[in-house]
């Protein structure tokens, strides 16, 4: 199969980063151990797939700072001691929810095959990932930006530092070719900031691209599309 980001497609994608499933778990304790009493891995894993999957639920049928970790022992059908060995308040449940989306974007990002990639192809790389990890992660993006208002000052911050740096990473390549005389546009800053924008529609307003019969790769080539019309794109 080919390989991502020298194929631009799901599957290529989905082959490359496998962000669901055991190993998506496997992030989550990874990034969670020090915080939690269960050390082994075969025995957390299970349990955390539930909270979190429960806590996602929770959150969007009731909103997180109404849900209680009682609501979530009787969501997961894990006892209250038994959630307590895995987390020690949902400000460290929020936490981790944040950290590891911000670790999941910061290696699909980071990746030293994207950055290896001229601008026009980084670019394109960057827009898709993000909006392929929208798709595959819903619900982590989707409390990260719903319930950054509720959440404290320190995590509320965490967010918006997420947020921004992805807006750096848009900027630099911005920036790279306009030095190669592939893009010219002024303002570049707020082009970053509204191509960040563009694709936190994706998620936010999914109900009305499925109302549109917009698919994934077709909205992913619109923003990819639109953004390259505002950098009056050409090839050299």
């Amino acid at each position: 199969m080919s390989k991502w980001p020298e194929t631009i497609s799901m599957d290529a994608f989905r082959e490359t980063w496998v962000l669901e499933g055991e190993p998506l778990w496997q992030r989550v304790f990874e990034t969670h151990r020090d915080k939690m009493q269960i050390k082994s891995p075969q025995v957390a894993l299970g349990n955390l797939e539930k909270i979190f999957n429960s806590t996602f639920r929770l959150a969007n049928s009731k909103g997180f700072q109404a849900m209680s970790l009682r609501d979530l022992s009787r969501e997961t059908g894990i006892s209250m001691g038994g959630l307590y060995a895995y987390i020690g308040s949902k400000d460290d449940l929020a936490s981790a929810i944040e950290e590891v989306l911000r670790k999941a974007i910061d290696d699909v990002m980071s990746d030293e095959a994207v950055l290896r990639l001229s601008p026009v192809n980084r670019l394109k790389a960057i827009l898709y990932g993000d909006i392929f990890m929208n798709e595959i992660m819903l619900p982590w993006y989707y409390f990260c930006y719903l319930e950054a208002k509720g959440l404290s000052r320190e995590q509320r911050e965490a967010a918006m530092r997420m947020e921004l740096k992805f807006d750096e990473r848009l900027l630099d390549t911005f920036k790279a070719g306009v030095a190669t005389g592939l893009f010219k546009a002024d303002r570049l800053e707020l082009l970053a900031a509204n191509t960040t924008a563009m694709l936190q529609q994706w998620y936010l307003k999914r109900w009305k691209f499925g109302l549109m019969g917009v698919r994934t790769e077709e909205y992913a080539a619109y923003v990819f599309d639109t953004t390259l019309h505002s950098l009056h794109y050409h090839e050299a």
